[in-house]
Parts: structure tokens; C-alpha cells; sequence
């Protein structure tokens, strides 16, 4: 231990002939780098003014970490107009502070505009980005399309057992909390549209409410965006893992396509299991407005079934299951190209994951509207 303490960076001042002596002591050196930083600070803030000898014949070791801290330093006082000798080095000390003083300073580029431009920059910054990405991803739907194809062709390649798993994933073991929170959503529903509707006396029309906002528009909406924060998370964080321990990599060099083996058996099992999760919360909220309607109105169950059917028909039905598939390849095509795209590091990963998240619930807002404008149109 006492051999440890001895080898701690230092330094002392004296008075030479040339000026004033600067005599470095101990180890400079990676081993013990917080030391070495903070004596390197306090060297420059207690060195004085004019000339300088730099002596470093007492380093017990030295490595490129000391060499970058006494450059460093150098620069700085020769800067202040400083001369500066240095004396008592080996041939390895000579050569540590020869290539460090090859390296350039990075250059910092400083930006006199003002704050509108500042603000118009970053806006065209981010349009330019997004270009970028919807043009990956484009190109991701490409592949992903080009390698379907490919196994049409060639049924034999579809992975069966893969499409199961990821089925049993994003569906069945989604059902639980879909359900619930369906129920406790069309249950919300109907308490207002009976409290709004109990001033007119035309409570009863609650259900009608329910039925079409629910079968319509709620139902795929609250399923896809739950299932965008489940699976679609999910799907990025298992790709993204891969991608940094370069097993993806792996598949590659193996003559395996990743697109085929890793992303179209979750597309698929999107495509298949959204539809069905988006079916079960249509018939969970439309009981939780059933149980909420008997409670707060008491509008018995003979009389909800009997308006509920004639509020809707297999129309409104398929108005909102027809959307499901749709939204099931937008989240899978996100998920998984954000996925593909994480860059080796804890960072990347969870940046590509919450901006996976992000853009699938943003996309599946996107196309509702589209859906829901047109529908409008062909009076659907």
C-alpha cells in the first residue's frame, strides 16, 4: 500500500538558471487517471508566469493518458506566451509526447445567428431526418415485401413453429390486459354517454354510442396502441439485442436472411393476432358498457342487446376489424426496422425503442384517420 501512495502523480517548483524549474514526480499514468487529471489541473493553475523548465526524469511511469495531460498543458502556456523547455525525458516519454502533439484540437464551430434562425434550422434539421427515415423505411417495406414473396414461392422456407411463438406472444398472452382495460375503457364510456345524455331522458341511446364508437373506431384503436407498447417494444429490444451481439451479423455471414428468419414470423403473427385481440376488445368494452348501463341506468341486458343490435349491423363491424391488419403491419414494419437499426450500445437501443414506440402509435393514429376519411367518402 505504502508503495501504491509513493507512485501518486505530483509535482514541485523550484528556481533554476533557465527560469523556473517544473519537476513532475510519480506515476503519470492510466493507473491512476482521476489523480493524474486533477494534479494536471491544479499544475496549470499554480505554474506561475514566465519561462518554464519541464523536468521529468523523476516519472516513475508514464503512458499515453500523462502524455495528453502534459501536452495539454504545454499548449496552454505556450498559448499565454510562455516559453517552455523540457528536460530529464526517455526515449519512450519522447515518443508518447511527439505523437500526442500530432494530434489537432477538435475545431469548434460557433454559430453567430440568431435565435429565429436557430429555430428554422432545427425545424429543417428534423424535416430532413424524418425524409431520411420514411425513405428507410419504405425501403425496409420493400425487402420485407420482395422476401414474402420468396417464401409464396417457396412455402417450404415459412418458419411454422417461429409464426406460433410470436403468435402465442403478441396474442394470446395479450388478451388479459387488452380485456381489462377494453372493459374499463367501454365502461367509462357508457357512464358518460348516460350522464350526458340523462339530461335530454335519452339514456338508452348510450348504447347506441357504445356500439358504434366502440365496434367503429375504439376497439382497433385502444388494441393497436396497446399492442404498439407491448409487442412492438418488445420487437425492438429482442432485435436490437441481436443486432449488438451481432448475431444478426451471424445469420449473414451464415447465408441466412435476417429478414426472413427474424422479422416477417413477428409480422405475421401481428397480422394474425391483432385482428383477433381487436375482436375480444370489442366484446370486453361492449360488456363493461353493459355492466356500467345496468348499474348507472339500469337499463337491463334484454334492452341492451335488443338496441345494441339495432344500433349496429356487420357493417360497423367490419369498420373497424378491416383496419386491424393494417395497423398490424405498420407497427411490426416500425418495431422491427427500428430494431435492425440499433448501433451497439445501451443508448442506441433504448433510443430506437422509445422512438419504435413513439412512431407506432403516431402511425396508427395516422391510418384510423385515413381509414375514418375514407370511409366518409364511400359512405362506408
Amino acid at each position: 500500500m505504502g508503495e501504491k501512495m509513493a507512485e501518486r502523480p505530483g509535482f514541485t517548483f523550484s528556481t533554476g538558471p533557465s527560469g523556473r524549474l517544473l519537476l513532475l514526480e510519480g506515476a503519470w499514468s492510466s493507473a491512476f487517471a482521476d489523480d493524474v487529471e486533477r494534479t494536471a489541473d491544479l499544475l496549470q493553475k499554480t505554474s506561475g508566469t514566465g519561462p518554464l523548465v519541464l523536468d521529468l526524469a523523476k516519472l516513475t511511469s508514464f503512458d499515453t493518458l500523462g502524455a495528453l495531460l502534459v501536452n495539454r498543458a504545454i499548449r496552454e502556456w505556450q498559448a499565454s506566451g510562455r516559453v517552455i523547455s523540457i528536460q530529464g525525458t526517455s526515449e519512450a516519454a519522447n515518443v508518447l509526447l511527439e505523437a500526442v502533439s500530432l494530434l489537432k484540437a477538435p475545431e469548434i464551430i460557433s454559430f453567430s445567428g440568431n435565435r429565429a434562425v436557430s429555430i428554422f434550422a432545427d425545424i429543417g434539421e428534423s424535416v430532413v431526418l424524418a425524409g431520411r427515415d420514411f425513405m428507410g423505411s419504405t425501403s425496409f417495406l420493400g425487402q420485407v415485401i420482395a422476401t414474402f414473396g420468396k417464401l409464396v414461392l417457396s412455402p417450404h422456407r415459412i418458419r411454422f413453429t417461429s409464426i406460433v411463438a410470436q403468435v402465442e406472444q403478441v396474442a394470446f398472452r395479450g388478451v388479459p390486459i387488452i380485456m381489462l382495460i377494453s372493459f374499463l375503457v367501454g365502461a367509462i364510456v357508457a357512464q358518460q354517454g348516460i350522464f350526458q345524455l340523462n339530461r335530454f331522458g335519452a339514456s338508452t341511446f348510450a348504447v347506441n354510442l357504445i356500439g358504434i364508437l366502440v365496434l367503429r373506431e375504439l376497439g382497433v384503436l385502444l388494441t393497436s396502441i396497446m399492442v404498439a407498447g407491448r409487442s412492438g417494444s418488445a420487437f425492438t429490444a429482442e432485435l436490437g439485442s441481436m443486432t449488438m451481439r451481432e448475431e444478426v451479423d451471424a445469420l449473414r455471414v451464415m447465408g441466412l436472411d435476417p429478414i426472413e428468419i427474424l422479422v416477417l414470423p413477428r409480422v405475421i403473427a401481428l397480422l394474425v393476432g391483432l385482428p383477433l385481440l381487436t375482436f375480444m376488445s370489442d366484446l370486453s368494452a361492449l360488456f363493461g358498457g353493459g355492466v356500467v348501463s345496468w348499474l348507472y341506468a339500469g337499463i337491463s341486458n334484454d334492452v341492451y342487446m335488443e338496441r345494441l343490435k339495432d344500433a349496429i349491423s356487420l357493417q360497423t363491424i367490419f369498420a373497424g376489424l378491416i383496419k386491424a391488419p393494417f395497423m398490424a403491419l405498420v407497427i411490426a414494419l416500425v418495431a422491427c426496422g427500428d430494431g435492425l437499426s440499433v448501433r451497439g450500445s445501451a443508448e442506441s437501443l433504448g433510443r430506437q425503442v422509445t422512438d419504435a414506440v413513439v412512431k407506432s402509435i403516431f402511425m396508427v393514429i395516422v391510418v384510423d384517420g385515413i381509414f375514418a376519411m375514407f370511409f366518409a367518402a364511400i359512405r362506408f
